[in-house]
């Protein structure tokens, strides 16, 4: 069983977010990136699915050598090889598109990602990898076991929860509780450095988005704080001002 886990290179949730001048590009410096947790919780899941010679992990991401510090974490946490895409990832297209063209004639049994990268938020990978591939895909599973070639899966949905059985191969992107994600231990940590990191130049696709500008969400508005002894003045607020009543 050959797994391939799609991971992605993000900045902490605890970064001060900023952009350029003209707020057209995203500002990196003194940024921290890490892998990205949802992918962690994949990669997790692909790990425990190999255990025991039954199957090997690749982890594959587009980007450039900046990230490569992120792909060694999840070589540490337990994935045997990996591969970088050289490119600059632009979009979820062109990521998909590149890992699609890499994964279509090395055999993978099973492809996961993470339910989203917590910088875009974006959900799109697995369908769009399942669509260049021609391959089933199923977003956001909350539970995966494997027997044979076929897999067993629990997605929720409203109302409920859909189990469904798919044969090899497919793609998944994983939410929380499919698996708990791993620390690296020592020996993962000294066995990353000398494990295979293979770097595949890009292939070109045809650019589809084009983002304009970003911007930073508005500040929080300020808060009046009142006595309880005082509720008149309360209405008097909320009628005035908040123009709730």
């Amino acid at each position: 069983m050959k797994i391939l886990v799609c991971v992605s290179n993000v900045p902490d949730t605890t970064a001060k977010i900023t952009f350029n001048s003209d707020n057209t590009q995203f500002n990196t410096a003194g940024v921290q990136f890490i892998l990205n947790p949802y992918d962690e919780i994949a990669l997790a899941r692909a790990i425990e699915l190999a255990e025991g010679g039954q199957g090997t992990v690749t982890v594959i991401h587009v980007g450039e050598i900046s990230s490569e510090p992120t792909i060694r974490k999840a070589l540490a946490l337990g994935a045997d090889d990996a591969v970088r895409i050289n490119a600059s990832a632009r979009d979820s297209y062109f990521v998909s598109a590149q890992i699609a063209n890499y994964a279509k004639d090395n055999g993978f049994d099973i492809i996961l990602t993470g339910r989203e990268s917590i910088d875009y938020n974006g959900s799109q990978m697995a369908a769009m990898l399942g669509e260049f591939l021609d391959i089933p895909s199923i977003s956001i599973i909350k539970k995966l076991d494997v027997e044979a070639n076929r897999a067993t899966i629990v997605r929720e949905i409203e109302g409920g929860k859909e189990h469904l059985t798919v044969s090899f191969p497919f793609v998944a992107s994983c939410a929380e509780g499919v698996a708990e994600p791993k620390i690296p231990n020592m020996r993962g940590i000294m066995s990353a450095r000398t494990k295979p990191l293979e770097v595949v130049e890009a292939i070109e696709i045809a650019q589809l988005i084009t983002f304009k500008s970003y911007s930073v969400p508005a500040p929080r508005g300020s808060v009046t704080l009142l006595s309880q002894d005082d509720p008149e003045k309360l209405i008097e607020l909320l009628h005035t001002e908040a123009k709730v009543i």
